[in-house]
């Protein structure tokens, strides 16, 4: 289990799933060497924001850029904000596991 309460099984199948945001697709630096930007850095995101909720259909990997615009935000929201806007971020570019939780929502 990590620090984040993530069991390892599910965090290594996470990460196979998550090699690109699954917000904005870029590519995830796991490890940012110091001096360089961590926009891109590899971040856990709870896709509902409830951390009891600790499974595949709500875990996720974003960008550290993604993840801090979206905050505390509910994903239905989040998705019609001025940074998705600006970002092209929306229902189509979304990875499959952040359309799949837009339809449950919705």
């Amino acid at each position: 289990m990590n620090k984040w309460k993530i069991p390892i099984e599910l965090e290594n199948e996470i990460r196979k799933r998550d090699i690109f945001c699954v917000y904005c697709n870029v590519m995830l630096d796991e490890k940012v060497p110091k001096g360089k930007s961590r926009k891109n850095a590899a971040t856990w995101e709870h896709i509902i924001n409830d951390a009891t909720i600790i499974n595949f259909d709500n875990i996720a990997r974003c960008c550290s850029a993604c993840n801090s615009s979206k905050g505390t935000k509910k994903l239905a929201d989040w998705i019609k904000s001025e940074y998705c806007k600006k970002n092209n971020i929306n229902i189509n570019t979304v990875a499959p596991i952040i359309k799949k939780a837009l339809r449950i929502i919705n």
